[in-house]
């Protein structure tokens, strides 16, 4: 029956993209932003989307069965976090821009150096995250219909090529109406289930109430805390995030949006944590290699339940990858293509572009077998990069392109130094990249994602800084200077002073 479910699922899915491609009408407006028409409903539905995906929500169970509740319960906090920020400082002002990508907004703050910047940095990051979901999707066809775990990948991610590449934004949006529903009943139900059903237990320092998961570093307090701080600031940096809020209809809806996305993140996902851990102790030593929130799913869950809990977490999965590689090729499109001399529309460009974004999301995927904490990792390189001159820029007046690059230089050169010496990635060994050495230890895991945005912020702050009292100055000084009457014409590039 499950496996059914899923088959029907991806169908009915792939049924309504096809449907969608009639709203885009040709205009890539349509294609990339669903025409900027998205209802507030809408839009938090498909917010949601990202931390109930099988990459958040099957890898924050796993954490949650194997650390304990706050650390399963760290990724949607953070994640609900992003949105209540978002809510509260960035979305209407993102919203007003009427942007179609991140890099839009650097190349309007910093210029095209900003732009190129971002571009690299988020589709590159975003390759992880798509690859996590991807993953996760693959672990499900292989444990519940048993397609083999390769050619479950490439099945899903075709499937999503081929309802996104005709219906964009909109496609996201259909999705998000058969989501809306199965998504509240599948999670409720199975948070109830668990709760009146077998009952809530825990084991000794696992549990809700077991707060040194907060406090003590040997608990994993510092790993929690660095997972809820990474989401909770890399995803207002987020290419999928920034792509809806600009879809909704008005400023105070995408605002709205996000405050609502924030609270349902909280009150559907991070039960979801305590089931997870209960369910720990209810499968015992019969567990396997499987995720943890499959073996239930597949055990004692009552199969209506277990219907609509896999097909909320795979309708939620294809709109998050759908959503990667709508704003994905909006990037490349706007950022590096010549559609002129591709001789290509920009919403044909857009499409294509989908297919090689979509062949690398599946190479990674097949190399790198892991799920939540490839979506940890993905935001805490933003971190360490973007988000600081992307919030400063936002609401200050320390805007400075050198700033920008040496920051997330920097930033990003700190993290990534640590995380190939560091022998565990958020209490998980690293299997990714590790040079091994003695003098790195597990004891900065979760720290170094702190000491990554602290240098970012310091130095951006510094440089812009001192960049806007040197152009202050040097304002100071031209506009008091008298110009001649008969000043040969500037060469081209070259500002013209203002007369005083």
């Amino acid at each position: 029956m499950i496996s059914l479910a899923i088959g029907g699922t991806v169908a009915l899915l792939v049924v309504l993209g096809l449907l969608s491609s009639k709203r885009v009408r040709g205009e890539n407006r349509n294609f990339a932003v669903a025409g900027r028409t998205l209802t507030v409903p809408l839009v938090a539905v498909l917010l949601m989307s990202q931390v109930i995906d099988s990459n958040a929500t099957v890898g924050a169970a796993d954490l949650a069965g194997g650390f304990g509740f706050w650390a399963g319960a760290a990724m949607p906090l953070g994640i609900a976090v992003s949105f209540l920020l978002m809510g509260l400082f960035v979305a209407e002002k993102v919203r007003e821009r009427e942007l179609y990508s991140l890099p839009g907004y650097f190349r309007q703050t910093f210029g095209r150096t900003g732009e190129i910047l971002s571009a690299v940095l988020t589709v590159s990051t975003f390759g992880i995250l798509m690859a996590g979901n991807l993953v996760a999707l693959g672990h499900m066809m292989d444990h519940f219909v048993g397609v083999p775990y390769w050619a479950a990948i490439v099945f899903v991610t075709v499937a999503i090529l081929a309802y996104t590449m005709v219906g964009g934004m909109f496609a996201s949006v259909y999705t998000g109406l058969f989501l809306m529903v199965v998504m509240g009943v599948g999670f409720v139900g199975l948070t109830l289930w668990m709760f009146l059903g077998p009952g809530y237990t825990a084991a000794e320092g696992l549990g809700v109430s077991d707060l040194e998961q907060l406090t003590a570093p040997a608990a994993g307090a510092a790993i929690n805390w660095a997972t809820l701080f990474a989401l909770g600031f890399g995803n207002l940096v987020a290419i999928d995030v920034f792509q809806r809020v600009s879809s909704a209809k008005s400023a105070r809806g995408a605002r709205a949006a996000s405050l609502i996305a924030a609270v349902g993140t909280v009150v559907l996902c991070v039960p979801l944590a305590a089931v997870a851990v209960a369910g720990a102790g209810l499968l015992g030593d019969s567990g396997s290699e499987s995720p943890i929130l499959f073996q239930l799913l597949t055990g004692p869950v009552p199969t209506p339940i277990a219907m609509l809990v896999i097909s909320a977490l795979l309708a939620a999965s294809l709109t998050t990858v759908s959503g990667i590689l709508l704003a994905s090729s909006s990037i490349v499109v706007g950022t590096i293509l010549d559609t002129r001399n591709l001789r290509l529309s920009v919403l044909q460009a857009s499409r294509w572009a989908m297919v090689p974004v979509a062949a690398i999301g599946i190479v990674v995927a097949l190399r790198v077998n892991h799920t939540g904490i490839l979506l940890t990792l993905t935001f805490d390189l933003l971190c360490a990069s973007l988000v600081v001159p992307f919030l400063l820029s936002l609401w200050t007046r320390l805007v400075s392109t050198r700033a920008l690059v040496i920051s997330a230089v920097l930033g990003l050169g700190v993290r990534l130094g640590f995380f190939v010496l560091t022998p565990t990635i958020y209490g998980v060994d690293n299997t990714l990249l590790y040079f091994p050495n003695e003098v790195v230890t597990t004891s900065v895991d979760g720290w170094t994602t702190f000491l990554a945005a602290a240098v970012s912020l310091v130095v951006y702050v510094a440089v812009a800084a001192t960049d806007t009292r040197s152009n202050t100055r040097s304002d100071t000084r031209t506009s008091t200077v008298p110009t001649a009457v008969d000043e040969p014409a500037p060469e081209r590039g070259v500002e013209v002073p203002a007369k005083a």
